[in-house]
């Protein structure tokens, strides 16, 4: 777990899980792979493998130790649900966030149907714990049904990360979602964001009553454009959904 993160809408990350593969185009200059792969090879460090698939038992109760309560965002180097996680290990992964109940736990994914069924049979159709949120990764208009996948999930902690967004995704119904997070692409190759696409998001969530993170407009480094969005920072958070238990440690 790391105690610090660069990642400005969270507090830590969590990695019980590293490796992943591509689902689409908002992988295609996938962060963490970039780094993972640079450490193949160099025998005992944690990406010795690379970015292949890896479960990490030891760091399930990393949460657990962590006395100060924070905001984690799990899996910022794979994807819970992907196809190749074991059930019985997400059980794991999850038992391990029920019981150090005093964090709040952000999952975010892109294989949104696959975290709608499992989350519709672990809670039988009940609410999420209310300090469990689950998010999904949308790039553009062509992968917006994984939206409607979060919306069947009984929860009032969905969120969605428009990160990269590389392109338009049209006008939005974010009824019932509770915070969006939009961002450019960083890195070698990154592909432009242009502004209307963020500008219309915005629009979306203020007519819905979204609270709205504008992260970064990217470039060759995360930093490159700033993060101003109209000449202004948009740091917009769902605090209305944070559970008592942590609330007066967060802010």
């Amino acid at each position: 777990m790391a105690q610090q993160t660069p990642i400005e809408w969270t507090d830590a990350t969590w990695n019980p899980i590293t490796g992943c593969t591509k689902v689409g185009p908002g992988c295609d200059n996938c962060y963490a792979e970039r780094f993972a792969e640079r450490w193949r090879g160099v025998p005992d460090h944690p990406y010795e493998q690379g970015f292949d698939l890896r479960i990490w038992p030891g760091r399930l109760k990393q949460p657990g130790l962590w006395k100060k309560p924070r905001m984690i965002f799990v899996n910022s180097m794979s994807d819970l649900f992907h196809k190749d996680i074991d059930r019985g290990y997400i059980d794991q992964v999850f038992d391990a966030m029920e019981a150090a109940d005093r964090h709040v736990y952000q999952v975010l994914t892109k294989r949104s149907s696959l975290m709608r069924n499992y989350i519709r049979g672990r809670y039988d159709g009940g609410k999420v714990p209310s300090h469990i949120w689950l998010g999904v990764s949308v790039e553009d208009a062509a992968y917006t049904s994984r939206i409607d996948h979060l919306k069947q999930i009984n929860s009032d902690a969905r969120f969605i990360s428009f990160e990269p967004l590389l392109g338009a995704v049209g006008d939005l119904d974010l009824g019932g979602i509770a915070w969006a997070i939009v961002g450019g692409e960083s890195g070698p190759g990154a592909r432009p964001m242009e502004k209307e696409w963020a500008t219309q998001i915005h629009e979306s969530c203020d007519r819905d009553g979204v609270a709205f993170f504008f992260k970064q407009w990217g470039g060759a480094r995360p930093k490159s454009g700033g993060r101003l969005l109209d000449g202004m920072e948009w740091n917009g958070f769902p605090w209305d959904i944070v559970p008592e238990q942590v609330m007066a440690n967060l802010k």
